[in-house]
C-alpha cells in the first residue's frame, strides 16, 4: 500500500492499481450457505457504481451523515468504501432520525422509517439479490445500482481530516480510520499480504478494523463470515485450511 493513502478510498485505489485480479473480500454467511468472493476489481466495481448511486441519484454531498443499518456483510463493506468515496459520513447502526440518509438491511426497515431523507434498503439475499416486493419509501438497491456508471468521480475533493466514520459512539476522521487500521494490523500481527478470517461484526471498531479496513492498509484479504455460531469446529478448521487463512480474529 502506498504511505501517502490518507482514506479508505485512497487505500482501494491503490490495492486496484497494484493487484486487481487478488481476492480482497470472501463472504461467507453460515446460516443461508452462502459464499462470495470478490477480488479487488470486482469489489471496486460494486463500490464505484454505489458510489455514484450516492452522489448521483440520492444527492449525498460531503458532509452527509448516513445511517447504516447493515451486518457484517460484502454488501455492507462496499457501502463503507462507497460512503468514503463520496465524503459521506457513515454511521454505523446510526439514529436514521437524525441522518440525511439512511441504508438498511431487511430486519431494520422500521426502524428506518424514522429517516426523512433518501432511504435505500438491501435485501441482503444471495448474489445481491433483490426483494421479492420492493419495501415501500424505499429504493431497492438491487434495482438501483446495477445501471450506475463503472467509473466514479467526486464533485468534490474528500477531506482525510474530516468527519469519516461513527462507530461505537465515536467519531473518525478518514485519516484516523486508515491510521488505526495500519496499527491494528501491525498489533494483531497482520503482515503485508495476510488472509485473516473475521467473525466480529461491523458494529464495533475492531470488527471494521480485522473485517475490513485491516484489509485494505495492509494489501492483505478478508474472510468475512456471518453467523459463525452455526459452523462445527470441524468445519472451521477444513475453512481456515481451504481459504489459506494466516490469521483468525
Amino acid at each position: 500500500m502506498n504511505a501517502t493513502d490518507r482514506t479508505p478510498a485512497d487505500l482501494l485505489r491503490s490495492a486496484l492499481a497494484a493487484d486487481p485480479g487478488r481476492p480482497l473480500v470472501t463472504f461467507y454467511d453460515d446460516a443461508t450457505g452462502e459464499r462470495v468472493e470478490l477480488s479487488v476489481a470486482t469489489f471496486a466495481n460494486w463500490v464505484a457504481k454505489t458510489a455514484n448511486l450516492l452522489q448521483g441519484d440520492l444527492g449525498a454531498e460531503p458532509g452527509d451523515r448516513l445511517a447504516l443499518l447493515l451486518p457484517a456483510h460484502w454488501q455492507s463493506a462496499v457501502w463503507l468504501l462507497a460512503c468514503a468515496s463520496v465524503g459521506v459520513v457513515a454511521e454505523v447502526g446510526g439514529d436514521p432520525a437524525g441522518a440525511d440518509l439512511v441504508v438498511s438491511g431487511p430486519d431494520t426497515l422500521e426502524e428506518a422509517r424514522a429517516c426523512s431523507g433518501e432511504r435505500v434498503a438491501l435485501a441482503l439475499r444471495p448474489l445481491g439479490g433483490r426483494f421479492p416486493q420492493p419495501p415501500a419509501g424505499f429504493a431497492d438497491y438491487a434495482v438501483e445500482v446495477p445501471g450506475q456508471g463503472d467509473r466514479f468521480a467526486p464533485f468534490a475533493p474528500v477531506d482525510a481530516d474530516g468527519p469519516g466514520l461513527v462507530v461505537g459512539g465515536e467519531e473518525l476522521s478518514y485519516a484516523e480510520v486508515v491510521e488505526r487500521a495500519r496499527a491494528d494490523a501491525a498489533g494483531r500481527g497482520a503482515g503485508e499480504g495476510a488472509r485473516v478470517l473475521s467473525g466480529l461484526g461491523y458494529d464495533s471498531w475492531e470488527g471494521l478494523s480485522a473485517g475490513l479496513y485491516g484489509a485494505l492498509a495492509t494489501g492483505g484479504s478478508v474472510v468475512l463470515c456471518r453467523n459463525l455460531d452455526a459452523l462445527s469446529p470441524q468445519a472451521l478448521e477444513q475453512r481456515v485450511e481451504s481459504e489459506r487463512v494466516t490469521l483468525r480474529v
